[in-house]
This record gives C-alpha cells, sequence and structure tokens, in this order.
C-alpha cells in the first residue's frame, strides 16, 4: 500500500527513464523561490474557470449570447481538461516538465487575454487556449512538487491546495469589483492573464537551469481500461467534478437571478471555495482513517448536493450557511477522490495511470455538469430545474463512490524495461 503523505501527489513523470531528479537551485534563496513560482503557478490554475462566471450576466447580454451559448464557454474548458490531460507526459519526455510548463503558462496566458476582445469567437478560442493550458499543467505541477520538496512533503501539499482554492476564490471575488473599475467586464477578464505573466517571467529562468529532455518510457501498466474498479474511481471523480464545475460556471448566475447583486453573488461563491480549502486539507486523512470510503464518499456527496439545492432554493438570508456547507462537501469530494486513486493503486506507476485515466475521462464527463445547467435554463427560463440535474449527478457519484470506496486494489500488469526485452 502506498504511503498517503508521500504519494498525494501524483507524478506524472514517474514512468520516464531515466528518472528526472529534482530541480536544480542554489542554496536555502533559490529553494525559496522554487516554491513560491510553483504555488503561484497552482494558484493561476482556476481564475479562468470562476472569472467568467461572475460577469456571465453581462457577457450574455453584451454580446447576445443565448444560454445554450453560454453554456457552451463555461462546458469548453472544462471539456479540455479531459482532452488535453494525456499530452503532458509526451510533452515531458520531450522537453521535460519545466520547460513543458514555459510554453502552457504562456498558452494560458494568451487564451485568457484573448477575452479581453469581448467576441465570442475569441471567448470560444480563449476558452480552449487556456483549458488546454491548464490541462496539462494541472498534470505536470503536482509531480514537480513532490520531486523538488519530498522532505517537506505535507507543507508543500497543503499550500499547492490552497493556492488552487485561493485562486478560484480570487477570481470569483473580484472580477466584479475589476469590472466597476476598468468599466468593462471584457477587461475585467483579460485582467487575469496578468498574474499568469508575472509568474511565467518567475518561472523561465529556472526551468531553463535544466537541459531539455530526451527521455523514454520506462514502464508500462496493462489491463487498466478494462478494470471495473478503475472505473468506479474514474467514474466518481468525473461526477463530482461535473458538481464542481457547475458552482464554478454557474453559482453565481443562479445567485443573482434570485436577486443577489454580482458583488455579493461572486462573495458567496468565493467563501464556498474557502470551504472547499479548508476540507481539501482534512478529508484525505478522515478518509484513510475510515474501515473503507464507502460511507464517506456517500456522506460528501449528499453535503455537496445538498448544499447546491440550499443555495437554489432556500431563503436568500440562509446563503452564506449553504455555501460553507457546499465548499465542505465538494472540497471534500475532490480531496477524497485524488486519495482514492492512491488507494485504489498496489505502487506509484499504476497510480498514475489510474490518476491519467481519471482525468482524461472524468473531466470530459465533468464537462456536461455545465452544459447541461445551460442547456435546461434555455429550455425552461429558470435555474430551478437544475436541482433535478444536481440530484441525479449526486446519484451517480454515490453509486460510483460506494464501489469504489471498497479495500481492494486495480488489477493490472506492470511492465518494467526488463521486461519488456
Amino acid at each position: 500500500m502506498l504511503d498517503l503523505a508521500d504519494e498525494q501527489l501524483i507524478d506524472a513523470e514517474i514512468d520516464a527513464f531515466p528518472t528526472p531528479g529534482p530541480t536544480p537551485v542554489h542554496g536555502r534563496r533559490g529553494q525559496i523561490i522554487l516554491g513560491a513560482s510553483l504555488v503561484l503557478i497552482a494558484f493561476n490554475l482556476r481564475p479562468v474557470f470562476s472569472s467568467l462566471s461572475a460577469v456571465l450576466p453581462e457577457v450574455m447580454r453584451d454580446d447576445g449570447i443565448t444560454p445554450a451559448g453560454a453554456s457552451l464557454m463555461t462546458t469548453l474548458p472544462v471539456l479540455c481538461l479531459g482532452l488535453f490531460a494525456p499530452l503532458a507526459p509526451r510533452l515531458a519526455l520531450r522537453f521535460g516538465a519545466e520547460r513543458s510548463i514555459i510554453g502552457l503558462l504562456a498558452l494560458l496566458a494568451l487564451g485568457t487575454a484573448l477575452r479581453g476582445l469581448a467576441t465570442v469567437p475569441a471567448l470560444l478560442l480563449g476558452s480552449i487556449l487556456a483549458g488546454a493550458g491548464i490541462a496539462a499543467v494541472n498534470v505536470l505541477l503536482p509531480g514537480l512538487v513532490k520531486r523538488d520538496f519530498q522532505p517537506q512533503a505535507a507543507l508543500m501539499t497543503g499550500m499547492y491546495t490552497m493556492a488552487l482554492c485561493a485562486g478560484a476564490a480570487s477570481a470569483a471575488g473580484f472580477t466584479v469589483p475589476l469590472q466597476r473599475l476598468f468599466g468593462s467586464w471584457s477587461l475585467a477578464l483579460a485582467a487575469w492573464a496578468l498574474p499568469v505573466l508575472a509568474v511565467l517571467l518567475l518561472w523561465i529562468p529556472q526551468a531553463l537551469v535544466r537541459p531539455a529532455a530526451g527521455r523514454s518510457v520506462g514502464f508500462i501498466v496493462r489491463g487498466l481500461w478494462r478494470d471495473p474498479l478503475a472505473w468506479q474511481v474514474t467514474l466518481f471523480m468525473g461526477l463530482q467534478s461535473a458538481l464542481a464545475y457547475c458552482v464554478f460556471g454557474w453559482l453565481a448566475p443562479i445567485l443573482r437571478e434570485r436577486g443577489l447583486s454580482g458583488v455579493n453573488a461572486g462573495l458567496v461563491v468565493s467563501v464556498s471555495v474557502l470551504a472547499q480549502m479548508a476540507a481539501c486539507l482534512t478529508a484525505p486523512s478522515l478518509a484513510v482513517r475510515c474501515k473503507d470510503q464507502r460511507g464517506i464518499n456517500v456522506i460528501v456527496v449528499g453535503m455537496a448536493v445538498l448544499g447546491l439545492l440550499g443555495c437554489l432554493f432556500a431563503p436568500l438570508s440562509s446563503v452564506w450557511l449553504w455555501a460553507v456547507l457546499q465548499g465542505a462537501g465538494q472540497g471534500s469530494l475532490i480531496a477524497v477522490a485524488m486519495t482514492l486513486i492512491v488507494l485504489r493503486s498496489p505502487d506509484a506507476h499504476v497510480a498514475a495511470h489510474l490518476s491519467s485515466m481519471a482525468q482524461t475521462v472524468g473531466y470530459v464527463l465533468a464537462a456536461g455538469g455545465p452544459l447541461m445547467v445551460g442547456l435546461i435554463h434555455g429550455w425552461t427560463g429558470g435555474f430551478n430545474a437544475t436541482g433535478a440535474l444536481f440530484v441525479l449527478i449526486g446519484l451517480g457519484a454515490a453509486a460510483a463512490g460506494l464501489g469504489a470506496g471498497r479495500v481492494r486494489h486495480v488489477r493490472v500488469r506492470l511492465e518494467g524495461p526488463l521486461q519488456r526485452r
């Protein structure tokens, strides 16, 4: 069984041969700058999702976008997470993870900046480019954090998680104030390219210290895609992600339609995401203490769905409490889903492949969540019917969680260089 404290961050390059070593740094100062760079990169991986949501009503009004078109804009970045995640290990083999992240951050900055053009084609293209960059960095960054800070694994895992949530919360809470400051929602969206450019400039000199890679695949995992348990883990990952990206993409518009101001709706989403951060830090340790994870999987699904239903139907005076409940459930779901990948894998090589499968298929499945919310809004003229969608997604996640929570390993065959000669 893997040691969860060491393996919670999955190394996408673990199959590379020869195995890459830590990023070269000079002294304590260099180590601090490297750690800060990795955390700041993580901060920039979520604003694309929650920033658009905060000003989506204005985008729809000014560009004449239908609810179906809006659902496409909220769906595209999530879909890209699944479609482009498998490319990350190949980029790392060819160029190395550090150098690959240079290009991917540039792609993320370009995609984010394109939203400032305030046209539908630019919004769609920007979403695709930004989503592609995020997808690959999502896969590569945890391995760098783990490899470069092995003695400080627990601290860096916590900081990495907090940075992801802080980026989403900041974009949800500050995009509307930025819109009012600039007098333009498009400039408010494009402004989130600035922190990406800043960390890119910080990262370039550190990434170029290591020569370009030229590695090959040293290990192959066979049979994973035929294993029922692997599919249960994947479905659990995908369905909980569907709920998460419904929150990122549509909770602010839902609350605004119910009567909250743009600022307050963004703040409610920020509070929910901050509650996710706290839950992400505590849920894994609770999950591994359980006899199995079936019970906690069902409980946290229930919390996330109930919180969403409260935000949708309960009196607005209580929305802050429902947002906290939803965030606590959603953050626990994300953390437990990642923990299951580790617990259901017999070693780190299998965990990397199971993570790739869960992200590739899971995020493609997750993209259906925000897509259906927009389509239902277009068909019915409101958001009330999305409550049934949230319940159905929750039931599916709970069913997958019951299967994925059993104490067993996926059945696969690992082949190394010697076995394949």
